[in-house]
C-alpha cells in the first residue's frame, strides 16, 4: 500500500517554492490561476487607498439611535445634528449596495476632542444609560478601561475625516462576500472594513466579481467557518491597476447592473482561460 502511495505521489505531484510564508499545496490548475494573478495584479497595500476597520463604540446601545431617537435630540438642542450621523452595519451591506437601516451613530470620537456640554440633549441621553455603565476604567460593569472620557467612543477614531469621504464598505465577517460603494458620508460600525482613495468604483467591480470572491476564499476563518475580510486580509489582493478605459467600462456596467458583464471583464484582464474560468465557477 504504502510502495503505491509513494509512487503516485512521485508521478503526479506539482513543484512547489517554499519561501517564509504560510503555503498550501495547489493543484495544476489553481497553480496556473496564481500565476496569472500575480502576473498582472498589484498588493492593494501598494495603491493610493487607506483601508480601516469600522468604528468601535464599547457600547453600542447608547450610542445608536434610530431615526425617531435623532430627530428628538435635534428638536430638543439643534447642535445635536453636529455629531449625529447615519450607520452603516454589516448586515446592512449588500452586493454592489447597500440598506440604509435608519440607524445614526453618536459621533463623540476622542480625535474630535468634544465638550460635551455644548450637546446638553446629546449628554442626558448618554447619562440616561449610567456613568457607571459608559466609563472607561475596566471595572466590572464598565467599558474597557482606556483613557477617553465616559460620553466618547472606546476607539479614538483618528481617521473621522475619511467617513466623509467616498468610499468601499464591506462585512468584516460572514459566508457570503458584499461590498458596497458609498458617497453619502455614512459612519461604518466595527462589523465593517472600509477603504478611501482612487478607482473605488473599480475596486468595488473587482472585489465583488467570481474572481475576486475566489481570491479572499484563502482569507482567515472564524471558529465557525466564516470568512475573516479585515484589513489583513484584503491588503495583500493582487489586482491590476487600471487605465482611464477600464475604468470607464466598469463605472458603466455598474450602473447598468450588468454584474455578469463585469465577471467577464475581469477574467479578460487576468488573462484566464475557459478551462480556469469554469473551476472558479465551479466552486
Amino acid at each position: 500500500m504504502y510502495g503505491f502511495s509513494s509512487v503516485f505521489v512521485r508521478q503526479n505531484a506539482e513543484s512547489c517554492k517554499f519561501g517564509t510564508e504560510s503555503w498550501v499545496i495547489l493543484s495544476p490548475i489553481e497553480q496556473r490561476i496564481k500565476a496569472k494573478i500575480e502576473a498582472v495584479g498589484t498588493p492593494l497595500k501598494e495603491w493610493d487607498i487607506n483601508i480601516y476597520r469600522g468604528i468601535l463604540t464599547g457600547y453600542n446601545e447608547a450610542f445608536i439611535i434610530d431615526g425617531n431617537k435623532k430627530d428628538e435630540l435635534i428638536a430638543e438642542d439643534p447642535k445635536s445634528e453636529e455629531i449625529i450621523r447615519p450607520l452603516l452595519r454589516g448586515r446592512d451591506i449588500k452586493r454592489y449596495s447597500y440598506q440604509f437601516a435608519d440607524l445614526y451613530l453618536i459621533t463623540t470620537f476622542p480625535s474630535l476632542k468634544i465638550d460635551i456640554e455644548q450637546y446638553p440633549a446629546v449628554k442626558q441621553h448618554l447619562m440616561n444609560f449610567g456613568y457607571d455603565r459608559l466609563k472607561q476604567t475596566g471595572e466590572a460593569g464598565a467599558r474597557k478601561k482606556t483613557n477617553n472620557q465616559w460620553f466618547e467612543t472606546q476607539d479614538p477614531i483618528s481617521y473621522w475625516e475619511d467617513l466623509d469621504r467616498q468610499k468601499i464598505v464591506w462585512k468584516r465577517v460572514g459566508s457570503i462576500l458584499r461590498f458596497c460603494y458609498d458617497e453619502k458620508k455614512h459612519t461604518v460600525l466595527d462589523s465593517t472594513c472600509f477603504a478611501t482613495g482612487e478607482n473605488l468604483q473599480y475596486l468595488v467591480g473587482v472585489l465583488n466579481s467570481k474572481l475576486g470572491n475566489y481570491m479572499l476564499q484563502d482569507s482567515p476563518k472564524t471558529g465557525t467557518g466564516d470568512l475573516l475580510i479585515s484589513v489583513q486580509a484584503v491588503e495583500p489582493l493582487k489586482i491590476p491597476i487600471p487605465d482611464a478605459k477600464i475604468k470607464q467600462q466598469i463605472e458603466r456596467l455598474l450602473q447598468a447592473e450588468e454584474y455578469g458583464a463585469i465577471d467577464k471583464l475581469i477574467y479578460e484582464l487576468y488573462g484566464l482561460e475557459n478551462e480556469e474560468i469554469e473551476f472558479i465557477e465551479s466552486i
